[in-house]
């Protein structure tokens, strides 16, 4: 059978090659004195609140399942218009709110509404991989900028405009980042949105972890920008949403009907009984149980980054937001007799999974930068199944 061009592009998503060598492990130690933990999915361990799951049901038992508009339930737009205002005090009509099949959705619809065969996107290395995917399935090209810590593994406006040629169409980014937990300086993005603007191009920008920013300097919406940028979001993470597949995008309001045009016809719609469900997302008993559990997710960094980087597991950066933990391993996988090298980050990953019964993801799928130093810790799994992690580290490291 022959297969296209465009699918033998797309690279193997190693997250999830670890994560089934890692269910495989557990399987065997499952009832031992160390069962698997499970630090490498970026999925919190939280699930929807007792509103949400209220709604859904109501919307089973009622009927409310059949499609709805390709653009979302007016009053579910309304609720996320209402939020962007109440929460980061911008003003984002919900005509131009657009409800999606998950943020993977808004991506792949942004893509194709504005990419044309051979345009080049400019992204920062290390960045989450299925976001250069959604470029090159639309027949774009992602074009990896290595980053720094010191500019916080983010572009900049400086980066952006050095990179810039007659086949850039524009910027994807992501703040706050997977897999770094790192965010965009306000005034930097504005910086870089400059350069984006003075070259006719698009600035998009991934938000799905923005509701997890833990910082007051880093935690604003790039809508407060220019109503041009193009914003994708996500009920996933802050609203612990993910298996419902609901997101949504904030476009300019002359993309609507594009966007709506190309959702008609790909996806129909979102999840109507997600949709019905999300509508509780915004009730003040809602809101006050996803800020307790924002709370939380911080005490576990405030936790875990300190607890690696005493086991040598340095994190250059630390993160201000998501759950992440981008970990250079090359001293720890000395430690473990694991060669230094382009396999370093992966093997050394293996081997902890194998002797401290940990799954971690290593940094392959995550660009070309020095994949090899870097892991990626996720947070978003109980106090207690941190705190085992780090004896456990404790006691493989020495």
């Amino acid at each position: 059978m022959k297969f296209s061009t465009r699918a033998e592009r797309i690279e193997p998503f190693y997250v999830m090659e670890v994560a089934k060598a890692a269910q495989a492990l557990a399987r065997e130690v499952a009832g031992t004195r160390e069962p698997m933990i499970f630090l490498n999915i970026g999925e919190p361990d939280f699930t929807a609140p007792p509103l949400v799951q209220e709604a859904a049901a109501r919307a089973v038992h009622s009927g409310a399942t059949q499609y709805t508009n390709a653009l979302g339930l007016d009053a579910l737009r309304e609720r996320i218009s209402g939020w962007y205002q109440s929460r980061f005090g911008v003003n984002v009509p919900a005509r131009r709110i657009v409800v999606t099949a998950g943020a993977s959705a808004a991506l792949q619809l942004a893509c194709l509404a504005l990419i044309e065969s051979g345009d080049e996107i400019l992204m920062p290395d290390p960045s989450y991989p299925c976001n250069r995917h959604f470029v090159s399935a639309a027949e774009g090209k992602a074009v990896l900028l290595p980053t720094t810590a010191a500019e916080r593994y983010q572009l900049t406006a400086e980066k952006v405009r050095a990179a810039w040629t007659e086949k850039t169409r524009g910027v994807l980014l992501a703040s706050p980042s997977n897999p770094t937990g790192t965010s965009i300086a306000p005034g930097e993005l504005r910086r870089i949105h400059e350069v984006v603007r003075a070259h006719d191009g698009i600035t998009l920008i991934d938000e799905i972890y923005l509701g997890l920013s833990y910082e007051e300097e880093f935690g604003h919406t790039a809508l407060s920008i220019d109503d041009n940028i193009i914003s994708i979001n996500s009920f996933s993470k802050y609203f612990n949403m993910t298996g419902w597949r609901l997101g949504w995008m904030v476009v300019p309001e002359a993309m609507v009907p594009v966007v709506e045009r190309l959702a008609q016809n790909l996806f129909i719609c979102a999840s109507t009984v997600a949709q019905h469900a999300a509508l509780a997302c915004f009730e003040a008993e809602s809101i006050a149980e996803y800020e307790r559990r924002r709370a939380e997710f911080k005490a576990r960094r405030d936790f875990f980054i300190p607890a690696l980087q005493s086991l040598g597991l340095a994190v250059p950066v630390m993160p201000d937001g998501a759950f992440y933990a981008w970990a250079d391993c090359t001293e720890a996988a000395q430690r473990l007799g694991v060669p230094s090298g382009k396999n370093c980050s992966w093997d050394f990953a293996f081997e902890v999974m194998r002797r401290a019964h940990i799954a971690v993801t290593p940094g392959r799928d995550f660009g070309t930068a020095e994949p090899e130093r870097f892991v990626r810790f996720s947070t978003a799994n109980s106090m207690a199944q941190l705190q085992e992690s780090v004896d456990r580290l404790r006691k493989l490291l020495g």
